[in-house]
């Protein structure tokens, strides 16, 4: 239950303690869509199954289709079944933690990874990571769509790979509001699309169902193999940063309460971990897909999901329809999940440079600079080495989610030696946590020295299963080992209202902060060092000379 918002008393600064120039710009761009921030309870006006329904939305995406036509094709359908079931397992565990914290805490994974074992600046290193998963898999995405438009309206690919880089701007740039109207609206035609000629193809010809079991693969035999497995569960696992993006959505979830506590709990679940079921569900589609147009078409187009579903649609339309549906489907779904990795790419770069530089040149600044590496990959081919890149990526992204989720599992609730809360304020965080940073770089590092076989070949089927197992292992020693010392730079942040109300959720009292004069709520203001007033989390993190930062204590 909220309190009653009241205002701090606030000390006029001094000319030259203003803030930097700029500033005022930033802080009105950040309140669309809170980029950096606490995103407060007075924006958080969506239901439970409209937030879930919105981060459901985008993972739209067409890639798992080639991700599981390619594990297909190479290990069988056994094996990459097996694989898909083992990624979605660790994906689900590692992905509940985190998604709990976002939607209860209303942050992003980065200012929950500050506060989860890696410190102000060592989540610099993430949050490259995660925007190099945006632009990974917007880059993917496009030329997915390109390959649609050279099918369907005879664009070279260089001109589709344009086009669908240029066609998200518009739509991104209004942020949680626009995105939103967009995945409820465009979802119900994308199911519609993607799960029709499924059941139709399996209805109609069962023995499709009877030659997708039986696929060997052209590097197996048609038995399990551990190897197999572990390879396909590897390229699979590249996607275990996508709860980054579920969390970009869930952060706006409404407090959670008694009386919506089951639709909080069902939202959180879903749209949180509960991601990777329908994205399992739509690898193992590729497969049989793929092995279908093998037996239609030909090897060749197997992992392109555009061929996929052209030839799935042929089967159940007439021929002057298959082409324009297969396009739209295919059109629909990379809007869909791409402007969810231009949106959620430019936070990360954004964070990143801000908390660097100390200064913020606006969201659209990145949303660029991401779309601008995007392009790049798809001139650069990407689609024909995908596999490769997505096995190489997995480990840092597998590395860097299990820390994190380590340290909230058994870090905060077991050992109890990182703080409940999480914290991401300058000022409150040491610069440099070596409880994740640690054991980040430690498993990772050593899971991409098998990758390349620096290890033997016999290991190198095993990165994945070494950066998980790394990490696990390494955060809470780490914790122990530090006895915690680092998480907390100080513990009291000059404010004597508590962080959480009643309920445990962040407390809705309002504050004005002194350096950009806007209000904002209790989670997302500390004390002011030099004067009897609050800093707001952005104005903290733009303030060049430290005037505003807290000291060191207690």
């Amino acid at each position: 239950m909220s309190t009653e918002p009241r205002l701090a008393e606030v000390a006029e600064p001094e000319p030259a303690e203003q803030a930097a120039p700029g500033t005022d710009q930033a802080v009105k761009e950040t309140l669309e869509d809170y980029t950096l921030r606490f995103a407060p309870r007075s924006y958080r006006r969506w239901t439970p199954m409209v937030v879930a329904t919105t981060a459901l939305g985008g993972i739209a995406y067409m890639a798992d289709f080639s991700i599981g036509a390619g594990i297909g094709l190479a290990h069988g359908t056994g094996n990459a079944l097996l694989a898909i079931a083992v990624a979605a397992v660790v994906i689900f565990v590692t992905g509940f933690p985190l998604a709990y914290y976002g939607a209860r805490y209303n942050i992003d994974l980065d200012l929950i990874t500050r506060g989860s074992g890696f410190g102000y600046f060592g989540s610099v290193l993430t949050s490259v990571i995660f925007a190099s998963f945006t632009f990974i898999f917007f880059a993917l995405e496009g030329s997915i769509m390109a390959q649609g438009l050279k099918l369907g309206l005879g664009l070279p690919l260089w001109l589709g790979y344009l086009v669908s880089t240029l066609m998200v701007i518009p739509l991104v740039i209004y942020g949680m509001t626009a995105l939103s109207k967009l995945q409820v609206w465009t979802t119900p035609v994308w199911l519609l699309l993607m799960v029709g000629p499924l059941v139709y193809l399996v209805a109609t010809d069962p023995g499709t169902v009877d030659r997708f079991l039986a696929y060997a693969g052209t590097d197996g035999d048609g038995g399990i193999n551990t190897a197999s497995v572990l390879l396909g569960a590897g390229v699979c696992l590249s996607l275990i940063a996508q709860i980054g993006e579920q969390i970009d959505y869930l952060r706006f979830m409404p407090p959670k309460t008694d009386a919506n506590k089951r639709s909080w709990w069902t939202a959180v679940v879903m749209a949180g971990p509960g991601w990777v079921v329908l994205g399992a569900l739509k690898q193992a589609i590729g497969v049989f897909l793929a092995v279908y147009i093998i037996a239609e078409v030909g090897a060749s187009a197997a992992p392109e999901p555009i061929q996929q579903f052209k030839g799935a649609f042929d089967a159940m339309m007439p021929s002057w329809l298959v082409v324009p549906l297969a396009v739209v489907l295919v059109v629909i779904s990379q809007i869909k999940i791409n402007v969810t990795n231009a949106y959620s790419g430019s936070l990360a770069w954004t964070n990143s440079f801000t908390r660097v530089t100390r200064r913020y040149p606006g969201r659209m600044v990145f949303v660029l600079v991401n779309l601008g590496f995007a392009l790049a990959l798809m001139e650069a081919d990407m689609f024909s080495f995908l596999n490769g890149i997505l096995g190489f990526y997995s480990n840092c992204a597998i590395a860097w989610v299990v820390t994190v989720a380590t340290d909230i599992g058994i870090n905060k609730y077991v050992l109890k030696l990182s703080p409940h809360a999480p914290e991401f304020r300058r000022g409150m965080l040491y610069a440099v946590n070596p409880v994740g940073v640690v054991s980040f770089v430690a498993a990772s590092g050593l899971s991409i020295a098998l990758y390349f076989h620096a290890l033997g070949d016999t290991l190198q089927p095993y990165s994945p299963v070494a950066a998980a197992v790394i990490a696990f292992v390494l955060t809470p020693l780490m914790a122990v080992v530090t006895k915690g010392r680092y998480y907390l730079r100080r513990t009291d942040d000059g404010i004597a209202e508590p962080l959480l109300d009643e309920d445990g959720n962040p407390s809705a009292v309002t504050y004005e902060c002194h350096v950009c004069r806007q209000q904002f709520e209790r989670p997302d203001v500390a004390a002011c060092r030099t004067h009897d007033a609050v800093v707001c989390s952005l104005c903290l993190s733009t303030d060049k000379v430290g005037d505003h930062v807290l000291p060191a204590g207690v």
